[in-house]
This record gives C-alpha cells, structure tokens and sequence, in this order.
C-alpha cells in the first residue's frame, strides 16, 4: 500500500523516534508498505516517521543512485534498518546534493563526512553492523537523521538556509509539485 509521505512542517519529522520492538503492529506490513512508497516516489530512503511512524526504522535501496557499472554494492545496496545506531562517522567531508521526499523540490548541497559505521538489526531482527562509504553512507547518514528529528535542510548553512526559508514556508503549506501522496501538517 501507497503511504503518505509528511512534508516537512509536520510535527512527526521533527521528534526523535522509538525504539521498535518484535511486537511492533504489522511491521512485515509496514517495512513493505515503505519499499513500495518509496519506490513509487522515486526515492533512494525511506524512514519511518516520514509516513506517519515515529519509530526507529528506515530502508534504502541505492541501486537508483548510481551510474557506474562496476558499482555493484551500490547497485545491491537494499536494506532494512531497525533500531539503528551509528558507531562511528568517518573520511572527509564531501559536499553533495541532497533532496528529500518530505522536501519536494529543493535540493541542497549537504557536507557529511564520507564514511560510517552503523549497528541495527534487519527485517528479522538479526543483529548486523556494517561499515559504509560513499553513496550508501550517504544515503545512512540522510535516512537516521530523520530518526533524531532532523532534515537535509537543518545542514545547510546558515546564509543558504536563510535565502531557502522562503522556499520552505512554501513547501510546508501546500505550494509544490509532486508525484506522490503527501500528508501536511
């Protein structure tokens, strides 16, 4: 099922999410439920308290994210993370272009350091840690902010985030294009 996806201004986006327990209600259903949301619109992420959930859980798929052939981790890079926690943030800093689809339609230059160590438990609820680089840290880095309540938008500068603010308001009342059910504070 297609979920609505908060747009920033919801109260949602900005609380520090849950701990997920086994017992969570249907959550094979909604793991699924993100997959297909996010792919229907167009997203690398997803995080749970993008559509409505105020718990600790997101999932990626950054096979979209790259163009080199020979980038096979990229390519195969589809997870499901409960109960995240970053261990280490590593590299240098890099500067990219990032977007979010509680955002629509502003995309910003981030600085993120370029590498990560995460511990979380999968879909089964088996203990994993990982240790990323690139896209896919990226990508980690991005989804668990929004677990602490924070957006791609928070770490903008503060000269870019003024000359955006406008933008935002906008953005938070309605005024933008999308291809994807959206839910507004």
């Amino acid at each position: 099922m297609i979920l609505p996806i908060s747009i920033i201004g919801t109260a949602v986006l900005r609380k520090k999410a849950e701990t997920v327990t086994r017992d969570y209600p249907e959550l094979k259903a909604l793991i699924d439920d993100m997959f297909e949301t996010m792919y229907k619109s167009d997203g690398v992420g997803l995080a749970a308290p993008q559509v409505g959930h105020s718990i600790r859980l997101f999932v990626v798929d950054a096979a979209p994210m790259t163009d080199d052939e020979n980038d096979v981790f990229t390519k195969t890079f589809k997870r499901v993370f409960i109960n995240p926690e970053i261990v280490e943030v590593f590299g240098n800093n890099c500067s990219y272009e990032e977007g979010c689809l509680s955002v629509p339609g502003l995309h910003e230059n981030v600085v993120r350091q370029d590498g990560v160590k995460i511990k979380y438990l999968d879909e089964n609820f088996n203990e994993k840690e990982e240790t990323l680089t690139g896209a896919a840290s990226r990508v980690v880095q991005h989804e668990y902010d929004h677990l602490e309540g924070i957006l791609f938008t928070d770490k903008v500068g503060a000269l870019r985030r003024k000359l955006i603010k406008n933008k935002i308001a906008n953005i938070s009342r309605g005024k933008f294009e999308h291809n994807y059910k959206v839910k507004l504070a």
